[in-house]
């Protein structure tokens, strides 16, 4: 069961990014474009809007690269920023409302399918679910940040073994 649990993830990844290439290559943008729109969204659903900085971070960019990137979005009406009400001096990042219909347009009928999937499934099941998934989450961005933290080391000191 472990073995086809692992295979489904990753064919469940594989397709995913098939389906956000796709939305991509549709609207002119590239992978890291549209994995700074999943920050901003993610960032919003969670309460809250990102900080260029932030996202930065989670993509692993240097500040000049966010800054274009972030230049790009907002010309392609993707994204937009705004000033934080409480501190003038700090930029906030929310999806464009344009930005926001092209991704529902897109994104809604697979929606759609994803609800029917979960309404198969009783409240317990999701819940158990849920908490795999979350877990399975924490795991690869921990193992996503160890590597990232040992291409950073190499970079530094070439001669060095990572073995």
């Amino acid at each position: 069961m472990i073995a086809d649990i692992t295979r489904d993830l990753r064919r469940y990844s594989v397709d995913a990014q098939h389906i956000g290439h796709a939305f991509a290559g549709l609207h002119g943008l590239n992978a890291t474009d549209l994995h700074a729109l999943f920050a901003v969204l993610d960032a919003e659903l969670l309460g809250g809007p990102i900080t260029p900085g932030r996202l930065g971070e989670q993509l692993n960019l240097s500040s000049g690269s966010v800054t274009a990137l972030i230049d790009r979005l907002e010309r392609a009406g993707h994204v937009r920023r705004d000033r934080d009400t409480a501190d003038r001096r700090k930029v906030l990042l929310r999806y464009a409302d344009q930005g926001a219909a092209l991704a529902r347009s897109f994104f809604a009928p697979l929606g759609r399918r994803n609800d029917e999937v979960m309404a198969r499934f009783s409240d317990e099941e999701l819940e158990v679910v849920h908490r795999f998934i979350s877990e399975m989450v924490v795991s690869t961005r921990e193992h996503r940040d160890a590597v990232r933290a040992a291409r950073r080391e190499a970079a530094v000191d070439p001669g060095s073994s990572t073995d």
